[in-house]
């Protein structure tokens, strides 16, 4: 085991302790060492009563073994400083190329950040035989950088080194690959794993699920996942994460009640991967769940686990709870400030988002980075807020020298189409420091779809083809401009192409969870257990809401057929459909909240206001874009979207 790498530790031994370590005859009165011997850096010289014994002429030299221990104490608080003053006191005495020292120092060097000098001492030695050594570098280059250099040493402790790795080499070397992204490297370090007696550790294992699963192959994760005869919670949470971090949630969260059921007691670790995947689906209820079981097992207070549950529930759309967690935090770090921000702009709740901004640069004093911008101007961006992102953007790049991504650009031109002022969008785009996107030609379309600009929009849709020439959607987008415009002509232009190509335009979906259970609903369908019901509360709706003067708006629909028929399709709209049901299956009051594959149309968003009125209840969509809370008639978006 390794002791540099399991210690907590942060405090150096005192001097008292260290001339414990060292026999009374060292301990005399003499001008200490001035300089270290790594790089020629100076080494202040300590008051003359704090001088540690070990820098004084000894007589009689202290022993080997005393130097070791010392330098073990060393290793074990951290304490870089008395450890440079010692590795002086071995040069001078002669000992500077000990092994055994040597190997200590180079621990010791390693494990409190100073890579470089660490390596400097493990070239100056002869050939090192010791795969602790080796291990020791090797974790030091995967933690603190640079990670190519932990390949490269791993490799050169294989040709040149002729030391054979043990399960300390494997994992530190997998995780360089798998910050990388270097899965050439992780594969061939998984061939030669597969050849030793190390191929059943379950680190090592481990490693190889991260590895995969951060280079996106979740298949071949799952495939070592599944070869591990003895799995404990360390490869149990690396697969679990594995499903989270590649957009699987609902096998994550399927993989975490598995891994229950075969008695092994989920960590932190585990609860934090399972919650950040009910996040990603919005799966409230498991949410919830995940919550309480962590309450029950005592890791309620953590700091870490408050901050994924906040982050849980404003994706969920509950982010009001969001705050309270947030307020509960003990320690507030750029994590939870990020979530928190991020959370109120995806809602649209605008001003709480920079209120909270406001307060974490000057209250908490925490700097912001580009993960915070990206939420700042995401909320300007979803409450219409042209002016306001501009400012923001600008005060990104000047105060914080945040160079802007493709995300930050994305929100910016986003906002500038829907307020459709396309001279500056199209001008921020020629300047922009990175490569457009899909996303960028996305957020502009959608602008000229909301303006019926036709000939910008065409261009939008030139730029999207070149990057995405299978993505349906964006011909289905350009034909819906068509249409709204009523150039009836070219929509059908744009369709046959599609058709001619054999793309196929994206089935709209809605799906709504009740009692543990995910109910889908597509346009029109009939094939729910309830549809008869759904279909009369559907129809009693509609009657009161006519009553209150709502007159269908069939612009959504993109088809040149009578009026009858496109009032027929509107009502069939899958998240109406799941609003209903949600409405029949639910107790009076009861929250709903329902997701959308694609953006919710203008007259479901009508039609969402007077029910969430009629009905009493709040009602949350998430769609392709953003939230949408809907209650008392109103939504939170102020129709803006």
């Amino acid at each position: 085991m390794l002791p540099s790498v399991l210690s907590k530790s942060t405090t150096s031994p005192s001097p008292a302790h260290l001339r414990r370590l060292l026999p009374a005859s060292s301990i005399h009165t003499s001008t200490p060492l001035r300089h270290a011997p790594i790089g020629g850096a100076p080494s202040p010289s300590p008051p003359p009563a704090q001088t540690p014994s070990f820098l004084l002429p000894p007589s009689p030299s202290p022993s080997h073994n005393h130097y070791a221990a010392t330098l073990r104490s060393c290793v074990l608080s951290r304490a870089v400083r008395p450890g440079r003053q010692l590795h002086a006191r071995l040069i001078v005495s002669g000992l500077g190329l000990d092994p055994a020292l040597a190997t200590r120092l180079v621990d010791l060097y390693a494990s409190c950040g100073h890579v470089s000098h660490a390596r400097l001492l493990f070239d100056g030695m002869p050939q090192p035989q010791n795969v602790f050594l080796w291990n020791v570098l090797i974790r030091a280059y995967a933690r603190d950088g640079p990670r190519e250099a932990a390949i490269e040493t791993y490799r050169a402790m294989l040709v040149h080194g002729g030391v054979e790795p043990d399960n300390f080499t494997y994992p530190p070397v997998l995780k360089a690959c798998a910050a990388l992204l270097d899965l050439a490297a992780g594969r061939e370090v998984h061939e030669r794993v597969a050849r030793t007696r190390w191929a059943a550790d379950v680190f090592v294992r481990a490693g190889l699920v991260d590895m995969y699963a951060k280079c996106g192959c979740v298949d071949e994760a799952r495939t070592v996942f599944n070869g591990t005869t003895t799995r404990d919670v360390v490869v149990w949470n690396s697969m679990i994460a594995a499903y989270g971090q590649n957009g699987r949630p609902v096998e994550a969260l399927a993989l975490c009640r598995g891994m229950a059921a075969e008695g092994v007691a989920p960590t932190i670790a585990t609860l934090i991967s399972a919650i950040s995947a009910a996040a990603y689906a919005a799966a409230l209820p498991r949410g919830r769940e995940l919550h309480g079981y962590g309450w029950r097992r005592g890791f309620g207070s953590q700091d870490k686990l408050r901050t994924s549950l906040l982050d849980m529930y404003a994706k969920s759309g509950l982010v009001k709870v969001a705050r309270i967690l947030f307020e509960q935090l003990v320690h507030r770090d750029l994590i939870s400030w990020n979530s928190m921000i991020c959370g109120y702009g995806m809602h649209g709740h605008a001003d709480e988002a920079l209120a909270l901004f406001s307060k974490m640069r000057s209250e908490a004093q925490v700097m912001p980075d580009n993960i915070t911008f990206v939420g700042v101007l995401s909320a300007c961006n979803h409450a219409g807020m042209a002016k306001e992102a501009k400012e923001f953007f600008d005060l990104m790049i000047s105060e914080y020298s945040i160079k802007p991504t493709v995300q930050h650009y994305t929100c910016l031109v986003d906002v500038l189409g829907h307020s459709g002022k396309f001279k500056e969008a199209s001008d921020l785009i020629d300047v922009m420091l990175v490569e457009p996107d899909s996303g960028i030609w996305g957020a502009l379309l959608n602008g000229c779809k909301i303006h019926k600009n036709v000939e910008l929009a065409e261009l939008a849709l030139q730029k999207l083809i070149e990057l995405e020439p299978e993505d349906a959607g964006n011909y289905v987008l350009l034909s819906n401009i068509y249409a709204q415009s009523g150039k009836w002509e070219e929509a059908a232009r744009v369709r046959k192409v599609m058709t001619n190509r054999g793309l196929k335009k994206m089935i709209a979906c809605s799906w709504i969870e009740l009692k543990g259970k995910s109910h889908g609903f597509l346009v029109g369908d009939a094939s729910h257990p309830m549809s008869d019901e759904i279909y009369a509360e559907l129809e009693r709706l509609e009657g009161l809401m006519s009553q209150a003067g709502y007159v269908p708006d069939t612009t959504p629909v993109f088809h040149n057929v009578e009026d009858d028929e496109k009032r027929n399709m509107v009502r069939g709209h899958s998240e109406r459909l799941a609003i209903a049901f949600g409405l029949i299956s639910t107790p009076p009051g009861t929250k709903l909240l329902v997701t959308k594959n694609i953006r919710v149309c203008e007259d479901c968003h009508v039609v969402i206001k007077l029910i969430s009125q009629i009905a009493q209840r709040e009602i949350i969509i998430r769609d392709v874009n953003r939230y949408h809370h809907f209650l008392n008639g109103e939504c939170s978006c102020k129709d803006h979207w």
